[in-house]
């Protein structure tokens, strides 16, 4: 596996692509994209036979840039990387430090594409693929991009660290509408990778990374809080919020199902629909009414004890018996370090 590593000494967990599977999801492309000219061509053959052979040449130069050079452009902007081909492959172009691309970074490929794929046949793409360590072409060297591989096997990939006990909730009205993807992705790449670096380095890019935060965010971390604890925090706060988010439409689902032949059974032992006079969500020996999502993991019926999913990973929750809250609430552990890695301040 070869490594990427940014400007500050961060790692990052991602798999370049090699030749191979590059070469498959590229002529999945050009199947497709040659489908899609063809057809094209054969339409403006029909409207422009009784057009005049300069205008049937511009129409056919235009119709190739548009098609075979404009529409990779145009799917790769809008998919963020992913063409037909690299979906089906599980592939993806990133920037070099892990983001989305933009649509330079599509037009950039897509112009040396039409040199090093299209004009030599795709030979100058394979020697340059296969002479790079990380397997890119020249429309990667020059657009800043790299080809990555989605598809990892699960245990390799690195867990989020939960935030310390004491954080948990405590961001649970922060506005994170306006906090960009690829700061998600840095600072989810920072918190997986933070022991691994030099103290210096962590604390710096700690402070740096929870600086873009709550510049987009309108909360700085609280005084005497590390950088670390606040960015580990704020992702699960928003991890919080996702699984709140699919814990009520799967709820809404249930309730548009419940008048059907039978209930459906929930975690705990309730159910949902078919309770006479119980209304939605019920739980044997609980209070009347629907059941609400829960404002926190542990607080409601929702994941797996422990742990709360999200898009970036899944993180403890913190609940009674995890190692969170033992190392923080038992008796005997006064000055023990917290499980999560961060220490309460003093």
């Amino acid at each position: 596996m070869s490594e990427l590593v940014t400007g500050d000494a961060v790692v990052l967990g991602l798999r370049p692509a090699k030749l191979p599977s590059r070469a498959l999801a590229l002529a999945i492309d050009l199947i497709v994209v040659g489908t899609v000219f063809g057809l094209v061509v054969f339409v403006l053959a029909i409207v422009s036979a009784s057009l005049d052979e300069a205008a049937i040449a511009a129409v056919s130069v235009a119709a190739f840039l548009l098609v075979l050079v404009g529409g990779p452009i145009a799917v790769e902007t809008l998919s963020h990387g992913r063409s037909l081909g690299k979906l089906a492959c599980g592939l993806r172009v990133v920037r070099d430090d892990g983001g989305p691309i933009r649509f330079r970074h599509a037009l950039v490929r897509g112009a040396m594409a039409v040199v090093e794929i299209l004009m030599t046949l795709g030979v100058v793409a394979s020697i340059a693929s296969l002479v790079s360590a990380r397997g890119r072409r020249l429309g990667d060297v020059f657009a800043g991009t790299l080809v990555v591989r989605e598809r990892v096997p699960a245990g390799r990939a690195a867990a989020v660290p939960p935030p310390p006990p004491w954080l948990v909730g405590r961001f649970a009205g922060l506005d994170l509408s306006g906090v960009p993807d690829d700061l998600w992705l840095a600072v989810r790449q920072y918190l997986t990778r933070m022991h691994q670096l030099d103290a210096d380095v962590g604390r710096s890019m700690a402070e740096r990374l929870g600086g873009e935060v709550a510049a987009r965010t309108g909360l700085p971390a609280p005084a005497g809080v590390p950088a670390s604890a606040y960015l580990a925090a704020v992702v699960h706060e928003r991890q919080v919020r996702d699984a709140r988010r699919a814990w009520e439409a799967a709820a809404r689902e249930a309730t548009r199902g419940s008048a059907g032949p039978g209930p459906m059974s929930m975690p705990g032992g309730g159910s949902v629909g078919g309770e006479p006079g119980g209304g939605f969500g019920r739980y044997p020996g609980g209070p009347a009414g629907p059941v609400t999502p829960p404002e926190h993991p542990g607080a409601a019926v929702g994941p797996p004890v422990g742990m709360v999913p999200g898009p970036i990973g899944m993180v403890s929750d913190g609940a009674p018996g995890s190692g969170a809250d033992a190392a923080a609430g038992s008796g005997g552990a006064a000055g023990r370090p917290s499980a999560t890695g961060f220490v309460p301040p003093s």
